[in-house]
């Protein structure tokens, strides 16, 4: 890897579903901890996995913590629910996931007059929805 001095030095790195597995295996009770969380985040995606109403609610009070307003939250949930009704549409027509992009640039372009990608800039967002 790259050091901040600009160098290449030897490291060890892992990827997070690596780190948890390393962790797993660890055989001291001080890991224990770690465990119980590992267990309990793999209960709740499987009851979100069961009932999708769980994940809707969890995303809610997630974005409720971090200090977004109920109005907001709304909002917010709404347009990821319309986005999927859109993206369920455009594969029930025959799209495919990459052209989904395409799709979506142009309804910005027929809205906005502009790209994505230049609405992005112009927020100054990088990976983020701007919606």
């Amino acid at each position: 890897m790259v050091a901040k001095d600009g160098k290449m030095r030897l490291t060890d790195c892992a990827n997070r579903e690596t780190v948890f597995r390393l962790i797993q295996s660890i055989p001291s009770p001080n890991a224990g901890p770690f465990k119980l969380w590992f267990a309990r985040l793999a209960e709740e995606r499987i009851q979100e996995i069961n009932d999708s109403s769980i994940a809707i609610e969890r995303a809610k009070q997630t974005y409720l913590k971090k200090g977004y307003s109920e109005d907001w939250v709304t909002h917010r949930l709404r347009s990821i629910d319309t986005r999927n009704e859109l993206t369920d549409e455009w594969k029930n027509r025959g799209a495919k996931t990459n052209d989904y992009t395409i799709l979506t640039d142009e309804i910005s372009k027929g809205t906005f007059g502009i790209t994505t990608q230049k609405h992005k800039d112009i927020k100054g967002l990088n990976k983020q929805n701007f919606i």
